[in-house]
């Protein structure tokens, strides 16, 4: 399902551990991390796809976590032109993403990465909560930035963490 302007709905899924951290899973076969997420599906709610996308990814129900709140509207990006398949109509040039905070309510032995018949990730762990906005992929990171600030309150209400310096800023060694 495409919109009109060409981006796919989507849900984010920012899952702590209640002590500030958050998930952090890498894609299956690929050195490459992020949060769980996944597409709306026709005539699906965005919380309806969340809980989907929860259990399928990551192998939580809905019992097994707090919905803390979520963005107030769509948080959109673009994928970089030599990702979109300028051949496949409606043409998909990025993704609209409603994004949710939750606070595991389980022990976290219940994550459970196979529950799929295609898996998403191969593993995950436990990141200081700024980490993502770093470590994502280019393309994401002004997406990661706004949803993590915008729910930030939700887990830190007397003020989130100080963020890390970008790398690479020209003070000392570069990564």
């Amino acid at each position: 399902m495409i919109d009109s302007d060409g981006f796919r709905p989507n849900v984010g899924i920012i899952l702590t551990d209640g002590a500030g951290r958050v998930f952090w899973a890498r894609r299956i076969g690929q050195n490459a991390w992020q949060f769980p997420q996944g597409g709306i599906k026709r005539h699906e709610s965005p919380q309806q796809a969340l809980f989907r996308e929860l259990r399928e990814e990551v192998g939580l129900e809905s019992s097994h976590v707090e919905v803390l709140g979520c963005t107030e509207g769509w948080l959109r990006y673009r994928l970089p032109r030599h990702l979109v398949r300028r051949r496949q109509r409606p043409l998909c040039i990025g993704q609209k993403q409603v994004w949710f905070m939750l606070r595991l309510a389980c022990d976290e032995g219940t994550v459970c990465l196979d529950q799929s018949a295609q898996p998403e990730f191969d593993d995950w762990r436990w990141v200081d909560y700024w980490e993502p906005v770093q470590r994502v992929v280019f393309f994401k990171r002004r997406v990661y930035d706004r949803a993590l600030t915008e729910l930030a309150p939700l887990i830190f209400p007397d003020g989130p963490p100080q963020r890390p310096l970008p790398r690479g800023n020209g003070q000392g060694r570069r990564d």
